[in-house]
């Protein structure tokens, strides 16, 4: 079992990043359900997409008038950011048809904790954990805010959007003991902070990963 490879520490920290996801379908499906969404368009998306940002982008458009196709192109360029991820987990997420399963469960907490383990064992063995929980828990979510859509009127009131950004934070922290990384990351919050008030939600995230440029040449 993936559990046995993995020490107990890395297996609640999924478990509670899971956890985080499952709460914050719940917000996506009741906020669709608040929207005027059908069950079948979170849910569908939940499943095929299995990407909270996009999906979030994705209602946000249609429900402000834009239309399904500059929907999907917004949730496309969100996503874009997994290209690089595909190949930092190239040998994480299986070969042959196995593939196909394992780079559709690449998000930002499976590559997260698939790449901070210490070897290849125990990478792959948190990279498809983390993966297939989200996969289970995100559209559990889903269905859950769905029915509980009728009586949460706003998400934000509860601070269930917040609860997810704040697990993802405290996971992150241990890695900005590295200078080089800690400089990184304060100049990428600096970015996306400077332009989200004239930027599309999803693309300030994007131009943050600039700073990357400054990690890797030094």
């Amino acid at each position: 079992m993936l559990t046995s490879t993995l020490n107990n520490n890395t297996v609640k920290n999924i478990t509670l990043v899971c956890i985080a996801d499952l709460i914050v379908g719940i917000s996506y499906g009741a906020l669709a359900h608040s929207q005027g969404f059908d069950l079948w368009v979170p849910l569908t998306l939940s499943i095929l997409v299995l990407a909270g940002a996009s999906e979030f982008l994705f209602i946000g458009v249609i429900f402000t008038g834009g239309s399904p196709i500059s929907a999907a192109l917004a949730g496309l360029l969100v996503n874009s950011r997994h290209i690089p991820f595909s190949f930092a987990v190239s040998e994480l997420a299986g070969k042959g048809p196995k593939a196909l399963l394992g780079y559709h469960i690449m998000n930002d907490e499976s590559v997260v904790f698939g790449l901070a383990q210490d070897n290849k064992t125990e990478k792959r063995a948190a990279f498809w954990l983390c993966g297939i929980g989200i996969l289970i828990c995100w559209p559990a979510g889903v269905l859950i805010g769905e029915a509980l859509g009728s009586f949460i009127n706003d998400t934000h009131v509860l601070g269930m959007d917040a609860m997810f950004p704040a697990i993802i934070l405290a996971l992150s922290l241990p890695a900005l003991k590295d200078k080089r990384l800690r400089i990184t990351a304060i100049i990428g919050a600096v970015i996306a902070v400077a332009v989200t008030p004239v930027l599309p939600a999803g693309i300030p995230v994007l131009l943050a990963l600039l700073s990357l440029v400054i990690y890797i040449r030094k």
